[in-house]
């Protein structure tokens, strides 16, 4: 009764049948998970948006804050203005400036009426009386004030292409990708300020390590995209271009998986285009066009990879995903297979009864010679690329790892 009253007294234009609406309130699950809010407001075992979630940036260790209706520690004494400037300008009631790493650079686009529902949703759930840990950034990143001038230039700079002859499903696609979904926050650069290059949109940026890749129409379909396959990765986390990985996994995990088949289908064709490029077909490389790095990788596929992937990189379902056609065998950029190898992949379940192995790291086992071998082999066989990956490409990304490690 509780949460009820709450949704009813704090809603500011919606009537009391409307706050008691079940079907708004279902509305806004639907919204929220398309917002993909739990993945920053949710801890792994931890109560539903009772925050806390670290977000690691340049500048320090941004938390997760808690959207439950606690009136204390979480949003309980928003209005749906409240609420909506908070989503869309970064400014709590009380004045206290938001850090980006709340997205409302992108949420500044969301529609009245989507936030109005996300904010009745939230109101109906459980309160949880629990604090978010303090963020914790070096000086001047923590002066919260400061964040008032930077939102000047960049709070609203995003401004996507007004639709003009494209179709309903790309126009739906657009909302979805860039307002709801705010893709651009991971796939874009950024400058030394923090902001989102945005001369450079969705271009591919750099995230806790690892690079999160364009999604630009001619790259997508150079990696091997097509749009049915782009919509089944985003429901169900794999395809025959492989499985989602690493920060891309709470992505489809808290959201994309519950994204119905036609907002995936608009996703699809926002990226790629209402008449998209073709996706780019590989054939492998037998072995003697491979250079001589590359063979030498070879025998370190046989004897650590093999097992899993298959001898000939088919793959093995339940276990391993398929190396011929993989996405991130075709990167330009080698950062985010090298990480791979060197690191692991942690064991995974997938929408419905599907999962993948642990995939265990070589940064033991393997040289910096022998993993740029095996990167190479990799890379010519299936990805189409050349075998360029030097020791010293390994050798810095080890260094990188060891900074980064507490």
């Amino acid at each position: 009764m509780r949460r009820l009253l709450i949704g009813i007294l704090l809603v500011p234009g919606l009537t009391a049948q409307a706050a008691d609406d079940e079907s708004l309130i279902e509305r806004g699950r639907y919204l929220a998970r398309t917002a993909d809010c739990a993945a920053c407001h949710t801890t792994e075992g931890g109560a539903p948006f009772a925050g806390g979630v670290p977000i690691a940036s340049p500048f320090g260790t941004i938390y997760g804050t808690n959207i439950t209706p606690d009136p204390d520690y979480g949003i309980g004494e928003y209005s749906a203005d409240d609420f909506y400037h908070a989503l869309t300008e970064g400014e709590t009631p009380s004045g206290r400036q938001l850090y980006p790493a709340m997205p409302y650079t992108s949420y500044h686009l969301m529609r009245r009426e989507d936030a109005d529902a996300i904010y009745a949703f939230l109101m109906s759930r459980e309160p949880i009386a629990r604090a978010a840990p303090e963020t914790d950034l070096s000086f001047p990143y923590n002066q919260r004030w400061g964040v008032a001038f930077w939102n000047l230039i960049y709070a609203d700079a995003l401004e996507p292409d007004a639709p003009s002859s494209q179709s309903s499903a790309w126009q739906r696609g657009q909302y979805l990708v860039e307002a709801m979904g705010h893709c651009g926050e991971c796939h874009t650069p950024r400058s030394w300020t923090g902001a989102m290059d945005l001369d450079r949109h969705l271009e591919g940026g750099s995230l806790a390590g690892y690079r999160a890749p364009s999604l630009e129409a001619e790259a997508l379909a150079d990696r091997g995209w097509n749009r049915d396959d782009l919509a089944h990765f985003l429901k169900h986390g794999m395809s025959p271009q492989g499985s989602v990985f690493n920060e891309m996994f709470p992505v489809m995990h808290h959201s994309t998986q519950y994204l119905t088949n036609e907002d995936l289908s608009a996703m699809a064709t926002y990226l790629l285009g209402d008449t998209p490029p073709a996706a780019r077909r590989i054939e492998p490389r037998p072995l003697e066009a491979l250079s001589d790095s590359a063979r030498r990788g070879r025998q370190s596929y046989l004897d650590t990879c093999a097992g899993c992937h298959g001898g000939d990189g088919q793959g093995k379902p339940q276990v391993a995903v398929a190396m011929n056609g993989n996405t991130t065998l075709r990167l330009e950029d080698p950062t985010n297979l090298l990480r791979v190898m060197l690191d692991g992949i942690e064991a995974r379940d997938f929408p419905g009864f599907a999962r993948m192995q642990e995939m265990p790291g070589f940064a033991a086992h393997l040289s910096d010679a022998e993993l740029a071998d095996l990167g190479n082999y990799l890379r010519e066989t299936w990805g189409g690329r050349p075998g360029d990956i030097t020791p010293e490409d390994v050798a810095d990304l080890r260094e990188d790892s060891a900074h980064a490690a507490p």
